[in-house]
Formats: C-alpha cells, structure tokens, sequence
C-alpha cells in the first residue's frame, strides 16, 4: 500500500497471527514457512532466533493453519503466499495440536519454575476437558487426566504432553503437531539463579516424552534462543533437526529483509529515512541470507519515527551484562576491539554448555552470537582438521548503543566518584584521581569478578579492564584510545589520543604490586613509570605529531583494592 492509501496500523506487541489478521495490522508475509517446513518432513524442529524476531508470532501462524480448533478459519490466511498453494488450502485446519510457551518461566527458585510449568500442563488438560466426556478414555486414563494439576509428581508432569498426545490421535484419529515456544526461558534462568541441575533433569525427562519416544506425534517444533548443550537437555533426542542462525534452512522465515524494510518504509512514508534505518537496525545474518532487520526495531520506528534502542531495551539483558562484566581479562580485551569497530576471529560451539559461560571463551562469544548481539561477518574452514573460524562484529549501531549504556551502568551506583576520577584526569589533578579510583576500585572490584577465587596477583585485571571499558565509553567523544593488548603478566597500558589539539594525550600504565621484587606500591608505581620509558610509549604519540610537553604519564599500581596513582 504506497500513495495516498492509508497505512496499516501497527500493533506493538502483538504476537497472535489471528488478532493481527483480523484487525488489519502490519503485517510482513512469512506464510511459506509452513510450506518449507512441512515439505522438509524434518521429525522435531529445535529453532534459534534472537529475541523479538518473529518466534512466537510463526508459532501462533503454525497453530492456526494446522489446528482442528481453527478448522474454517480459511480467512486468517486468504490473499498471503501460503493460500496461493492450492493442495495446502486442504492442509489447514485438519491436525490436533499442542501449543505451549515457557516465555513466562522467569523465577528465581525451581520449584516456582517448576510449579508454572505444571500451572501449564493443567491449563492444557483443562483446554481439553471434554475428552473425558468421550469414550477414547478407559478409567486408568481419566485417573491420569485427573492427576494432572499444579502440584502433581514428576511422574505425571514429565509424561502430560505425551499422554495429551495420545488422548488426541486417539480421539481425532490422527497424530498431533506438538509446538513449544520459547523453550531455554527457563534454562537461562536457572543459570542465572543457581538451579540449572533441577531444571535441566526436569525438562530432560520431558522433552523425551513428548518429542522422542512419542508414537502419536506427527511433527513437532521448538523454538528458543540458544540450542542448550545436547548433554544437558537433548541426550536422548537424536531426531532432532536442529536450525541455529548460521544455519540456511528458514534464514529468511524470521526477522525482516532488506527490501521488506524498504518497502515498508515507503508505505508509511519514510522512503528518503532507508539509509539512516540501515545504519541503525540493519546487521543481522542468518545462514547466507544478510542484511536482516529485527522486527520489534522496525515496527517501533515505524510507529513513532524516531531511531532510538528498542530491541535493545525490550529485555533484560541481564545474562549478557554478567557475561561480558565477570569474563576474563582475555575476553574483556577482545569486548574492547569489537567496541572499537574491529573484527573478532574465533571458533564457536553453537551448543550453549551454560556451566562453561564462565570458564570458556568460545562459549562467550557462541550466546552473544545466539542472542543477536554479534554478527558473522566471514567464515571459514581448515579442510586438514575441519576446523571452524568465523570472524565476528558487533551487529549494528543499536547493539552499540547498548553496551554503552550497560557499561554505564556497571558504574552507575558509584557514579559521582567515577565522573570525579574522569574529571580530576581530565585536570591533572593527581591527588584526587587517586582518592577517587580508590573509592570506585573499593566499591566496584567484586562487580567484576566470578568468584571463582581469583589469585590476588591477577584478581585486579577484571577489574581494570571493566574500568577502561568504562573510560573508551566516557571518553569516545574527546579521545581515540588504544591498547598494548598484552595481558596476564601483571601489567597493561592505555594510550589516549587526542581528537582535539586543545587537549593533552594521556598515557595510562597498570601495575599490580609484586611482593618478590616491590617493597610497596610507591616502588610499584615507579616500575610502571619505567616501563612506560623503556617501552618508548610516548613516541608512538609523537610520532602522530604530538608534542612531548603535551604527553601526562600516570601509573596506576594495584594491590588487591588499593590504587596508588603516581
């Protein structure tokens, strides 16, 4: 719809397919999924996606074309792509289905998890009351039907959505279609809170019920963020065709394309803004398919015309912060070349292990990527011993803007000293950059740290590699900053370039205490001031045309809390 017809409405939120085609609203054809996905006859589906990107609105569309609840509702799909295939129009409306969606799974403790998940399974039983009125049923089923409650076993809890199944294909002489949306909500939760073992043997037990030695399933589709670890969850499910987004089955089936963006834009009238909507949501890739869009940015902006981090802010970004803020030195190091705009090159493990977050790099970088916070820019393989590397970038403008504001707010309780420490640095003013850094060291130094028992020789590194994320966010306005990326040997160095000639180049230099060779920190700080010199750190300003007389050197000496800046 172009010219002078009126746009669509569009409904923030709206994730029902039926509501959406009823009222109208905005709505981007990805129809010929079904028709992809029902002609791969892959048994169980297990698809990833970012956040936000159209999950749960193509399981809802899944749903209403395939259930025998929505038999007759042929209008919800009259004029999209999938009506235009004559021997589907016969598909819709004619299997039983299960539909279930953990996204609301979101507690501190397993047994509240537990108790919603089972809060689920009774809802579904409820749904189908009227089994029980049928004569499918014998009495050991109607006793089992009525087990089915909040507080049941894990006996009953495990096996409910492969008795439903069975209740089902019974009843409707036909196999079920088993969909669960947002399967790993939980999952990360229970990382995140501590009770990862539960939760992990708990829904083990009943994603093998319902999606493996099931005989009344027909199809089945999950769909969630991350592909948990097979040996945590999916151990027994090895008929599991498993689509990650580098994965180019259904890489055009979510999120929005370039030209769908373009063209929406120009429906609402926004044609000449396709370059600056580029810049800020445009990055994402899926198998081969580039340059994709995430949906909930896009509607956003097309609703209020304003480019701002939505997707960004729409959830918690909770497991991403304590990622990146308790990593390793190693990873800190990369996370500031990608902040920077440079090119990531690793090996990823699609499989989220989340007990090795903490512990291996690969893993890091593997979630960031699941979670659309990365993009694959190049990828390649060593055929002598198959290994994989891709090279990786932060994925648009908006991703940016977003760890800048979390770096932030690593800082944000101590904000007052950490803006006095920039300051006092700003002037030159030794005395009260030392009085704050020791203030925001004190205050932020177990922020950083896993607590995984660190030694007090390299503790102090995830500290102050956090802190110069925080100092390239302050001051990206007034310097170019860059490093001696060397780390682990008790030492690192900052070098502040100047984008003004008004202001001084800074050098920064990192020196943890060394009891074998220091008295005190006074001895610390004057080995940093040393190699500052015999590293000749000043001629590499220099040699960009800035003056010696216009170069401050400060060293910075740690012992465990304690700064002493000289």
């Amino acid at each position: 719809m172009g010219g002078g017809t009126v746009s669509r409405r569009i409904g923030i939120g709206l994730q029902d397919f039926g509501t959406i085609r009823k009222y109208n609203a905005f709505y981007i054809d990805k129809t010929l999924f079904i028709k992809e996905w029902w002609e791969n006859l892959d048994h169980v589906t297990l698809i990833t996606r970012p956040r936000r990107f159209g999950k749960t609105l193509t399981m809802s569309m899944v749903e209403q074309f395939f259930s025998i609840e929505y038999a007759g509702a042929e209008k919800l799909f009259e004029g999209l792509s999938i009506w235009q295939e004559e021997e589907y129009r016969k598909l819709q409306g004619t299997y039983p289905v299960i539909s279930l969606s953990f996204a609301n799974i979101k507690d501190r403790e397993f047994h509240t998890a537990r108790k919603k998940i089972c809060q689920l399974l009774s809802n579904l039983y409820s749904r189908h009351s009227y089994l029980l009125e049928s004569d499918v049923l014998t009495q050991k089923d109607r006793s089992f039907f009525q087990s089915v409650m909040t507080d049941m076993g894990d006996t009953e809890a495990t096996m409910a959505v492969y008795q439903m199944s069975e209740y089902l294909a019974r009843y409707y002489g036909k196999p079920v279609i088993i969909l669960l949306d947002e399967y790993d909500t939980p999952m990360q939760e229970a990382y995140v809170n501590g009770y990862w073992d539960e939760m992990s043997a708990f829904t083990r037990s009943l994603f093998n019920a319902a999606f493996k030695t099931n005989p009344y399933l027909e199809r089945g589709i999950m769909t969630g963020i991350t592909q948990v670890g097979k040996e945590s969850i999916f151990s027994d499910l090895n008929n599991l065709e498993v689509v990650t987004t580098t994965s180019e089955k259904y890489e055009d089936s979510f999120g929005f394309t370039e030209q769908e963006v373009f063209a929406s834009l120009e429906e609402y009238g926004l044609s000449e803004k396709k370059e600056l909507v580029k810049s800020w949501y445009d990055g994402f890739t899926f198998g081969k398919a580039q340059d994709i869009y995430n949906p909930w940015s896009i509607l956003n902006y097309l609703d209020k015309k304003k480019l701002m981090t939505y997707w960004a802010n729409t959830s918690s970004n909770s497991l991403i912060g304590k990622l990146v803020r308790e990593s390793s030195s190693k990873v800190k190091i990369s996370f500031e070349r990608l902040m920077q705009g440079e090119i990531l090159e690793t090996g990823l493990d699609e499989q989220i292990v989340f007990n090795q977050l903490s512990v291996k790099e690969s893993a890091v970088w593997s979630m960031l990527l699941a979670s659309g916070y990365l993009k694959v820019r190049d990828y390649s393989i060593d055929e002598r011993n198959g290994r994989e590397t891709y090279q990786l970038a932060l994925t648009n403008k908006e991703v940016h803007l977003m760890f800048e504001n979390m770096i932030r707010e690593w800082f944000s309780e101590y904000e007052e000293s950490y803006n006095d420490f920039i300051k006092a640095l700003l002037k030159d003013d030794i005395k009260a950059m030392d009085l704050y850094m020791n203030r925001v060291a004190l205050a932020t130094f177990s922020f950083f740290d896993t607590g995984k028992h660190p030694s007090a020789r390299t503790e102090p590194e995830r500290f102050y590699h956090g802190f110069v994320l925080g100092l390239m966010v302050e001051l990206a306005d007034r310097y170019v900053i860059t490093f001696n990326r060397e780390s682990g040997f008790g030492r690192y160095d900052v070098l502040l370039e100047p984008i003004a000639q008004k202001d001084k180049a800074i050098i920064l230099e990192f020196k943890v205490f060394d009891p074998e060779e220091e008295r005190d920190l006074n001895d610390t700080v004057q080995k940093a001031h040393e190699q500052i010199e015999r590293m000749e750190y000043a001629k590499i300003l220099e040699s960009k045309g800035i003056k010696e007389e216009n170069i401050r050197k400060y060293a910075f000496a740690f012992e465990g809390k304690k700064v002493l800046i000289g």
